[in-house]
């Protein structure tokens, strides 16, 4: 998709692959509209590198973590300029060398090819045929350095290049100011990944019914939820800045109906029917 000023527009990949992408729930309103006939739907003509560099240094690593593989961004096979590409059904073993670019400033802010949000400071990557999201360590074959960085997004549609990568992780690479580099790409295998692309059961497994600071509160509508409801709740704890939140969740609902149903169940009890979660 991408790369400054080589790449075709992300809107035209969205488009072919629309399937792909999860609509996130937003407001709607002018800056949800499309562009206008003739106008681009990216505030930047041209890509390149923000205003406010960073170090190599200042480049975290992606944390691997069990993602779900869901049906967003995974549409297979899809078509983009006349040629069809297939996504992989297993990734574990995945280890190529090729030519990667990298993107930045055009596509800041706007959606990958699974609905999450392109943040150009942050360790990412577009691949054309990687499941998404993954975890991959990619290397600079002319350096030695390597970054860490999260597949989300589709990408680049040029036949020489391999991947795409964010301008953080360019710049943890030593690459941003050339453009390109050859590098390794080596897919990092996680333990309890589970893939959904094909599930009956739908996308979304899990709901939240609230987030608390206080412990005592989070296990009161545990309580009070488990009395009504078949289906498991239980607490997962998150750090929020110093102090940690405690999140109260419904599932994993894996029959086809099942989050409907609680939602129903929820609502009639005087609930809110919850945040569906993968």
């Amino acid at each position: 998709m991408r790369g400054p000023g080589h790449f075709p527009a992300l809107a035209a990949v969205l488009a072919v692959v629309a399937a792909c992408t999860s609509q996130p729930p937003e407001v709607a309103g002018p800056a949800a509209e499309g562009p206008a006939p003739g106008e681009s739907r990216y505030q930047h003509a041209q890509d390149g590198a923000p205003l406010r560099h960073i170090e190599p240094e200042d480049v975290a690593d992606a944390v691997p973590r069990p993602d779900p593989i869901l049906s967003a961004g995974n549409k297979s096979p899809y078509t983009v300029n006349g040629v069809t590409y297939q996504v992989l059904d297993d990734h574990s073993d995945y280890r190529a060398r090729g030519i990667a670019s990298w993107y930045g400033i055009k596509f800041d802010g706007h959606e990958t090819s699974n609905g999450e949000r392109y943040d150009l400071y942050q360790a990412s990557a577009a691949h054309k045929t990687l499941p998404i999201p993954c975890y991959a360590r990619v290397t600079n074959l002319d350096n030695g350095k390597s970054v860490v960085v999260r597949v989300n997004d589709r990408g680049p549609f040029h036949s020489e290049r391999l991947i795409d990568l964010s301008y953080a992780a360019a710049v943890k690479l030593g690459y941003m100011e050339t453009g390109t580099a050859r590098v390794e790409v080596e897919v990092i295998d996680v333990a309890g990944v589970d893939d959904r692309r094909g599930s009956t059961a739908g996308d979304y497994r899990f709901l939240q019914l609230g987030a608390y600071s206080s412990p005592d509160k989070a296990r009161n509508l545990q309580d009070a939820l488990q009395a009504l409801l078949a289906s498991p709740v239980f607490i997962s704890e998150v750090q929020s800045g110093e102090s940690l939140l405690y999140r109260v969740r419904v599932g994993p609902m894996t029959a086809a109906g099942e989050l409907q149903s609680v939602q129903q169940q929820l609502r009639t009890a005087g609930y809110d029917a919850g945040q569906p979660l993968p």
